[in-house]
């Protein structure tokens, strides 16, 4: 029994203290309170209803119907009807099919109901100006659903179980989540709503060990209790530990996001060297931000796949990680990359086959323009260099007007500038540390005889300009 059940303090004094602890409710504020019929939501409407004047708030009831129990969801219906109208708040009551859903989705019975539910929770908070939504979650929920967590291994943030206030997402919408009665055992809301004698339903699915919550509920606390009378207890314990633990985390996680991570063309971008002297415990909860800014939700992403990143991490560059919702985690040489297309950090426009080079003028790619020049050397004796990767100077005369651009083909070899001697193009591009990623689309420049440049990295020895050209060649990449 807990302290405040000695102390004899009212279920809504302590409800009240509850939401003010946490500051769930603003004054002005109206409230969507999600009613199934049951004992521990209609206890809460009644509680918000006692406390709206003190609260300065108003009401507005959603029920619905899953269309899985027939005429005894019908009759949960009415009775949520008749009890708003009783109360005089406005209600909003809908039915959707759950197993159509569930089909379409490809989930369990369990996941699809969850998922209308909270689209209809949403779509009516919006319609209705609800700022948030009140559910009826008890300490036994609770409890229930660390248990779940544990055995779905999640990790902290999974310990920490359900949190007084909560966004979550469905659909591309946000929905502002309060559950005020999470200081509340079941058996309370019982003895409130027989003291106040409210009469709620009964979900006969409740008793059904199809689902795994129920099989939670009905045989494996039974069956710790068991072992520990105060299971309950100890598990809401744990929940507490791990709220302050992740609390800190996601502060400390912040201040190494700023440091460590940017974004770039819709793909997060991780300095490797910096993220590898954070401890495990941040680059998980770095990880899990990172995936939840690009989905919106962590709903798909389980432990094992943070596990997964973590490992591969010391891996050699190259190393690519698919993840749920086609997100990719990659591996490259001084950075990690998470994203849907982190190819697209690639600095060369892709194309396929093989161009000719207008030489003088101007030849277009697909997504690409190269110019071409020609200019008399200016005998100073002085080698030009490049001004940049995009840019090269060659000898016109060495280099001859018969110049194709591609990509890399299997044996491709050259003389890189300053090398000494000739080196596979593959090897080279290994070697430079391009990514992986990224060496399919480097162009080639080359004549019949050999290689002249892989663009953005190295000129061929052969070609170079020298105290003896007479002639300049300029080529220049342009993005277009």
């Amino acid at each position: 029994m807990t302290a405040s059940r000695k102390h004899n303090i009212t279920l809504e004094e302590r409800v009240l203290t509850h939401i003010r602890t946490h500051n769930l409710i603003q004054p002005g504020q109206k409230i969507l309170v999600a009613v199934s019929g049951g004992p521990d939501s209609v206890c809460l409407l009644h509680i918000l209803f006692k406390l709206q004047k003190e609260l300065h708030i108003s009401l507005h009831v959603a029920h619905l119907d899953h269309a899985l129990r027939g005429t005894e969801a019908e009759g949960d219906a009415r009775y949520v009807a008749n009890l708003a109208q009783n109360l005089g708040v406005p209600a909003t009551l809908d039915k959707r099919d759950v197993e159509v859903w569930q089909k379409i989705h490809r989930l369990s019975l369990e996941e699809a109901a969850r998922e209308v539910r909270y689209n209809f929770l949403t779509e009516t908070a919006q319609a209705v100006g609800a700022e948030s939504t009140a559910t009826g979650h008890t300490v036994n929920d609770q409890a229930e659903t660390i248990l779940l967590h544990i055995i779905r291994g999640a990790g902290t943030r999974g310990l920490r179980g359900l949190q007084p206030r909560q966004a979550l997402r469905f659909q591309g919408q946000s929905i502002d989540i309060i559950r005020p009665l999470l200081t509340v055992h079941h058996d309370e809301t019982v003895a409130y709503c027989r003291l106040h004698r409210l009469s709620p339903s009964t979900d006969s699915t409740n008793q059904s060990t199809d689902f795994l919550r129920n099989r939670i509920r009905h045989e494996l606390l039974p069956l710790l209790k068991n072992y520990n009378s105060g299971i309950e207890d100890a598990l809401l314990r744990i929940s507490r530990i791990a709220a302050d633990d992740l609390a800190f985390l996601e502060s400390e996680s912040e201040k190494a996001w700023k440091r460590t991570v940017r974004q770039e063309k819709g793909t997060l971008v991780f300095e490797k060297t910096t993220f590898l002297t954070l401890a495990p415990a941040l680059q998980r909860q770095i990880l899990r931000k990172a995936v939840e800014n690009l989905l919106g939700t962590l709903k798909d992403i389980e432990t094992r796949h943070i596990e997964e990143i973590l490992v591969s991490l010391p891996k050699p560059a190259g190393r690519r990680i698919d993840l749920p919702q086609k997100l990719v985690f990659c591996i490259e040489y001084d950075r990690f990359l998470l994203g849907f297309q982190p190819e697209i950090l690639s600095p060369f426009p892709e194309f396929q086959g093989e161009y000719s080079l207008t030489i003088p003028g101007t030849t277009t790619l697909p997504g690409w323009l190269i110019e071409a020049t020609i200019r008399p050397s200016d005998k100073t004796g002085i080698i030009e260099e490049n001004p940049d990767v995009f840019t090269a100077y060659l000898d016109w005369e060495k280099a001859g007007s018969d110049i194709q651009i591609r990509t890399i083909r299997r044996g491709d070899h050259f003389h890189p500038l300053g090398l000494g001697r000739e080196k596979k193009v593959a090897r080279f591009m290994l070697d430079a540390r391009i990514p992986r990623m990224w060496r399919p689309k480097v162009p080639i420049f080359c004549n019949p005889q050999q290689i002249l440049w892989v663009a953005g990295y190295r000129l061929d020895e052969r070609v170079k300009v020298t105290s003896a050209t007479r002639q300049v060649l300029c080529l220049k990449i342009i993005k277009i």
